[in-house]
């Protein structure tokens, strides 16, 4: 068994196009019936702000499997700590015997959810998108901007975060990352109604987007609602939305951004609702209409796990990385 320290995993793993590769065969064969999954479990930390999620996957055929920690405290800033922590546990799947420990601190977390977003940019948005909107200022707005230029390249990016110090932080921090014009914005509606593409990826618990600003050829990923009582996105957005699309429907429907859209009426069982998986297993971009208004819900399942962490395994192994006991 190795152990990895983030460090060590940091060196050797980065973003790219393999990893979100690897996110579009995971969501391609947990749609098909080829993943055993089960539901995440979630422990509160109300005082704090915070929580652990647990998350794990089998993928039917591969040789590893993962068991994910994942914690969120998102009052840590005021200590000078990161919101996101956590480890990856990665065990053979044909004897179950302990491979590695990744203690990551949320890293890989950070890079399958990235991916993730990517994946979804790449089959719902337009071809071309002249600006791009983040709302939330944190480490996962970052990934995701880095991810997104795997897919897309556009010149104008639009920011808006609820603290001025944190949003000029975020700009200086993606300077290395993002060359075009960075436009910052005093409100959420201003940066929906400029951009063609919007990625929201805080843990709010009231909505910061509202139906009426949609517009024609939006696409929406959100990524925040990852519990009950999170939510990003007013439920009437579903009402508009041409296309509707998550990562596990069974999932978003009990917590993700879908699940609020259940609960005010805007959405039942007759409402067609894609899962990514299908689309990417139609192996062809699949923006149906360059005016239609396209919201994918993802909340991360288990299967992203396993993908980034068998990923992570191979190379790691490879690179006789980290400390073998």
């Amino acid at each position: 068994m190795i152990v990895c320290t983030e460090a060590q995993i940091r060196a050797h793993i980065q973003q790219n196009f393999q990893i979100v590769k690897a996110m579009e065969t995971g969501f391609s064969r947990h749609s098909a019936g080829e993943v055993t999954m089960p539901s995440i479990m979630r422990i509160d930390f109300p005082e704090q702000h915070g929580e652990i999620d647990i998350k794990s996957a089998y993928v039917h055929g591969l040789n590893q499997f993962a068991v994910k920690m994942s914690t969120g405290f998102f009052k840590n800033q005021r200590l000078g700590l990161p919101s996101g922590n956590g480890m990856m546990l990665v065990f053979s799947a044909e004897t179950g015997i302990p491979l590695a420990v990744l203690l990551d601190n949320g890293y890989l977390t950070h890079l399958r959810t990235a991916a993730a977003g990517a994946v979804a940019a790449n089959f719902l948005a337009n071809e071309t998108v002249e600006a791009v909107g983040l709302i939330g200022t944190g480490a996962q707005s970052r990934y995701q901007l880095e991810a997104l230029q795997l897919v897309r390249q556009f010149p104008k990016l639009y920011v808006h975060g609820r603290k001025v110090d944190n949003v000029r932080k975020f700009i200086t921090d993606i300077r290395g990352i993002y060359s075009g014009e960075v436009i910052v914005c005093e409100s959420a509606e201003e940066l929906v109604r400029n951009s063609g593409l919007v990625i929201t990826t805080t843990p709010a618990e009231s909505p910061l987007i509202q139906a009426e600003w949609l517009h024609p050829g939006l696409h929406i990923t959100a990524i925040g609602a990852d519990a009950e009582h999170k939510n990003e996105l007013d439920p009437a957005i579903f009402s508009k939305a041409d296309r509707i699309v998550c990562d596990s429907k069974s999932q978003c429907s009990r917590l993700g951004e879908l699940h609020h859209a259940y609960e005010a009426n805007i959405l039942d069982a007759q409402t067609p609702v894609e899962e990514i998986g299908a689309i990417v297993s139609e192996a062809k971009p699949d923006r149906r209409e360059k005016d239609s208004i396209t919201v994918c819900d993802l909340t991360g399942t288990g299967v992203q796990d396993t993908m980034i962490a068998a990923y992570a395994y191979e190379l790691l192994s490879k690179s006789n990385a980290g400390t073998v006991y």
